[in-house]
């Protein structure tokens, strides 16, 4: 496998040093950091309490974008 110089900022290296664990490679954290997840990687994330509050806030934005299309006429 080939390799690639690149130029960053001193804060762009800063923030990636900081997302590095023990013993990884810069590369190993990009890819790591830019890979794609899967949705059961989020599993238990938020607490039953902000779950609630998530849900909530999701179906009080799909009512009022069902009332704009209505005014609307869609």
């Amino acid at each position: 496998m080939g390799t690639k110089t690149i130029s960053i900022t001193e804060e762009a290296y800063g923030r990636l040093d900081n997302r590095k664990k023990e013993r990884e490679s810069f590369s190993e954290v990009i890819n790591r950091l830019t890979s794609k997840k899967s949705l059961t990687e989020f599993a238990g994330i938020f607490s039953k309490e902000e779950a609630k509050e998530l849900e909530d806030n999701i179906k009080k934005g799909r009512a009022a974008a069902t009332k704009r299309l209505e005014r609307i006429g869609v």
